[in-house]
């Protein structure tokens, strides 16, 4: 049985922008200046398969250095702001659900500054933001968004990354994986998501009807897991 969503919370880096180009044009940059092992072109699906905490022990990468890492890529993306954009079909969504009185939120690792000039005029639509997280710091975002919001019970997390699927967890709500963002889509669905989203169109759709699970017309593009 399925169960209507009042507040809809999102990650923001390959979920609703496309900024994986983006990640790959700077990686190896960034890996020179805080010395961890470069990623070759030919590995990269390979490492999209991996969670972050997998990924960051195959590059090598201390994890004091995370948050100064974490501060220079957001540098970054600030300097290159024009070159990020949102995937197709993001502004319809977002549109959807806000005109279905869904309360939208975004918790992150980006900041919000860099959010809401990627959102333009879409920025308006959330009425909370929790963004700057640490890489692993998610949860205690997204439960400080949900009793601000006051929809506990009824709250899905949407995102492209195994560590999104562990916040949602750790807060208590629901986790829709997204099938277009970094994380690959078998890794994804190995884990058992909720709702696994396979375009953007389809998310408005599922999340606006009262019965998101089993019997909605969807069910055939949609992941369902356990009840």
């Amino acid at each position: 049985m399925g169960k209507p969503y009042g507040l809809v919370v999102f990650d923001f880096d390959g979920t609703l922008a496309d900024t994986f180009p983006w990640f790959c044009s700077v990686i190896n940059g960034v890996a020179r200046r805080y010395r961890f092992r470069h990623i070759d072109p030919a590995e990269t699906e390979a490492l999209r398969g991996l969670s972050a905490r997998a990924l960051i022990r195959e590059l090598g990468v201390p994890a004091w250095k995370l948050p100064f890492i974490t501060r220079h890529m957001h540098g970054l993306a600030a300097r290159d702001i024009e070159a990020i954009s949102l995937f197709p079909g993001i502004r319809d969504m977002l549109r959807d659900l806000d005109e279905a009185g869904i309360v939208l939120a975004i918790v992150s690792s980006n900041s919000e500054a860099n959010i809401r000039h990627v959102l333009g005029p879409c920025a308006a639509r959330f009425r909370h933001y929790a963004c700057g997280a640490s890489m692993f710091g998610k949860a205690k975002r997204l439960t400080a968004v949900m009793r601000k919001a006051g929809a506990r019970g009824s709250v899905i997390y949407i995102g492209d990354e195994l560590r999104d699927h562990d916040a949602a967890k750790a807060a208590g709500c629901d986790f829709g994986a997204v099938s277009w963002g970094y994380t690959r889509r078998d890794a994804l669905a190995a884990g058992r998501p909720d709702v696994l989203f396979e375009h953007p169109g389809h998310v408005a759709e599922a999340i606006c009807s009262t019965e998101l699970r089993g019997s909605h017309p969807a069910a055939s593009i949609l992941y369902s897991g356990p009840s």
